[in-house]
């Protein structure tokens, strides 16, 4: 049988020989075959095959991505995919999902999962989406080389791109990776309406058509820990039939 033609792919990660890939998934099968093609590339992969060895390795060493399994014994992928987000450092997160999981893969990208691939999966799809998540990676790595982006504030709303930083009134709000994301795309795009699909794109990347509604989960979070009265929201505003837009003129402070 022929071998695949990785010719493109090698091409983009021969200068990322130092690229760490963590695999927490419990059927040891499909875990040596997704080693051995990642290894063919370059990456160093370590693997776990329950839920708390894999967060015990997260939590022992810096990953750039890590392929994650909901189905786990133990600890599921969703709880993982939890505590991972729970951390301070941000790693990259591509779901491994069954095709009837749906509801598990929403959740999963609500907590912050960056992608997701449906069992069975071939091994090129796969390695392409590896490749594009690795790819916004190293775009935002590279945007951080860049001056040191200014601080956003909406009257009593201040956002620290640099830091990560969000607070209200001078109390720090929590907020998940994603609702940072979005939140800040907002911000730096005041007045600026989006439909559900154009923030999937920008937001969350490519491969998630069909999940609009997750946008709308997201801003339901944010406007209850930002807004005075999320019925009445006055940062994140609805443009019916169209999509969401952020306030354009700065919004007085109380």
């Amino acid at each position: 049988m022929p071998l695949f033609n990785y010719n493109l792919l090698v091409l983009f990660f021969s200068n990322h020989m130092s690229k760490k890939i963590l695999i927490i998934e419990d059927n040891r099968d499909l875990v040596h075959l997704l080693q051995g093609h990642l290894r063919d590339l370059a990456f160093q992969v370590d693997v776990a095959f329950d839920g708390l060895a894999g967060i015990a390795k997260a939590d022992s060493d810096k990953y750039d991505l890590i392929i994650l399994d909901l189905m786990l014994p133990g600890l599921d992928g969703i709880e993982v995919c939890r505590r991972l987000r729970r951390k301070p450092s941000y790693v990259a997160i591509l779901m491994l999902t069954a095709k009837s999981s749906e509801m598990d893969r929403v959740v999963g990208l609500e907590l912050g999962a960056d992608d997701y691939v449906t069992k069975p999966f071939s091994i090129r799809e796969l390695l392409a989406r590896v490749k594009a998540i690795l790819r916004r990676v190293e775009e935002l790595s590279e945007g951080a080389k860049e001056p040191v982006e200014a601080i956003i504030q909406f009257g009593d709303l201040v956002l620290d791109p640099a830091r990560r930083n969000a607070n209200l009134k001078g109390q720090s709000i929590e907020l998940t990776a994603k609702e940072f994301d979005l939140l800040s795309h907002f911000a730096r795009n005041p007045g600026k309406v989006y439909t559900r699909s154009q923030l999937l794109d920008r937001v969350w990347g490519y491969g998630h058509d069909g999940y609009e509604h997750t946008v709308n989960s997201h801003i339901n979070r944010l406007r209850a820990k930002i807004e005075k009265d999320p019925t009445h929201p006055a940062y994140i505003l609805t443009v019916w039939g169209v999509g969401y837009k952020f306030a354009e003129m700065e919004i007085p402070k109380e």
